[in-house]
């Protein structure tokens, strides 16, 4: 089993505090749910564990599997096992989808045995074949340069190709239902729960929305607001918050809206 738990993380963004006390442990097959206002951490919290060099730890801990994940270059933390899915994926022109797919795979095995000589194209093309049809992906986009022209849909799906390529041990979602329309959140979503369930992965789904957890069905659900977790709870918490919004946290915290 991993354990990803995070102790009073505190930090900062170009020395503006965001952070101020974060403490969260996510173990393997875990799905939770980190919902609040805009303003209040969320992404900084998902750049910060990624290891963003923008996002700067100032206080507390970080153990993942035993290791100081705060120590630890953005690279070595994915080999680690930990992925980001991000809110607004970078295109990379002139270079293809297969492409960036097999170097990842080859970097990751070539990092954990020196004369690992990568995986070849025939054993490549049945993965990429195997994982485009589980998240509902055209293969004909594997020719394709990444992200390029690519609709929201289609991006946030070859974020969660990448994630079932490289089957890491926590996945944390950044928003990953942003901008996508009903059909489209659907896919993701269930390839989303689907893999995690393949894999026992643990998941850190960051939403503004009840509608993603409708596919995905958190074990816990979060509210951050002002740089902490100020409430925990079971999936009702979401629904709560849909219904009623945040005042009702801003006022029982005294945290005034953000301008």
């Amino acid at each position: 089993m991993s354990v990803l738990e995070i102790r009073n993380l505190h930090a900062s963004v170009a020395d503006q505090p965001i952070l101020k006390g974060i403490d969260l442990t996510i173990r393997s097959g875990e799905t939770h749910a980190m919902m609040g206002p805009n303003g209040s951490g969320k992404s900084t919290l998902a750049y910060t564990l990624a290891g963003h060099p923008a996002y700067v730890p100032t206080a507390g801990q970080v153990i993942f599997d035993g290791l100081d994940l705060l120590e630890m270059d953005a690279d070595e933390r994915s080999r680690a096992g930990l992925f980001l899915a991000f809110q607004y994926p970078a295109s990379v022109p002139g270079v293809t989808l297969a492409k960036f797919l097999r170097q990842t795979i080859n970097s990751r095995r070539k990092a954990e045995n020196p004369d690992d000589k990568g995986i070849s194209i025939p054993e490549f093309r049945r993965l990429l074949k195997q994982k485009m049809d589980m998240l509902g992906i055209d293969h004909k986009m594997a020719g394709r340069y990444l992200n390029e022209g690519f609709s929201g849909g289609e991006k946030k799906r070859v974020e969660i190709l990448q994630m079932a390529t490289v089957e890491p041990k926590i996945a944390i979602m950044d928003e990953t239902d942003s901008g996508l329309d009903i059909d489209a959140l659907r896919v993701v979503a269930e390839g989303s729960k689907r893999l995690q369930e393949e894999l026992g992965m643990g998941m850190l789904v960051i939403t503004h929305y009840q509608r993603i957890l409708d596919y995905i069905r958190p074990d816990y659900v979060h509210i951050m607001l002002d740089g902490r977790i100020v409430e925990s709870g079971g999936p009702d918490l979401a629904l709560k918050l849909e219904e009623r919004g945040y005042d009702w946290v801003r006022e029982k915290y005294g945290v005034a809206e953000a301008a």
